[in-house]
């Protein structure tokens, strides 16, 4: 996987990122031999290319989101509700670690564009439940697919190291139990 990465990465210029590279970015291969070089450096090396692609990409999901009139933190509102089970604002400001004021500003923000909406709960009224609304699942739907087109630079690789990639990446992506459980605390 490693090598996958540093094939698309290693021609970026990391170092007009904030910092996210202190050294120039190696060919792969070179520090390989290194016995100096540990795994947990080796996975901190990855980890700062993997970082600095999607930093690189960052720009052109930002430019899908200006165009709808949304900011990244809506973007992330959109991707934690759900049009059937709704959230409290308290989940929400948990989930998003931010003041329960920012939440409720957030939501305001996608209720003004139509994108979610409050419900209230038949057994307390005092309880309201944010939910997306159909026009938000449209746009969510929307924003996936346009996330969610391969860069450049991994659509140029070749169709083995796009497998193996997968492969690795698919490890990563399983979450593990106590992240599960932690999931499992933070919904209302």
């Amino acid at each position: 996987m490693v090598d996958i990465w540093l094939k698309v990465v290693n021609h970026l210029d990391v170092s007009t990122l904030w910092p996210l590279e202190t050294q120039p970015a190696r060919p792969y291969g070179q520090d390989m031999g290194n016995p100096a070089m540990t795994r947990q450096a080796l996975a901190g090396r990855v980890w700062r290319l993997m970082f600095a692609l999607l930093m690189r990409s960052a720009p052109q999901r930002t430019e899908e989101l200006a165009r709808r009139g949304l900011t990244p933190n809506d973007s992330r509102a959109l991707f934690s509700l759900d049009p059937e089970e709704g959230r409290t604002m308290r989940s929400l400001a948990e989930e998003w670690t931010c003041d329960p004021s920012n939440a409720t500003w957030i939501v305001d923000r996608l209720e003004k564009l139509g994108l979610a909406q409050r419900r209230s709960v038949s057994h307390d009224r005092r309880v309201k439940l944010v939910v997306l609304t159909a026009k938000g699942q449209h746009a969510r739907a929307e924003l996936l697919r346009e996330f969610h087109r391969a860069p450049p630079e991994l659509a140029a690789l070749g169709r083995e190291d796009l497998e193996i990639l997968e492969r690795t990446l698919d490890k990563l992506a399983q979450p593990s139990l106590a992240a599960k459980a932690q999931a499992l605390r933070r919904r209302p």
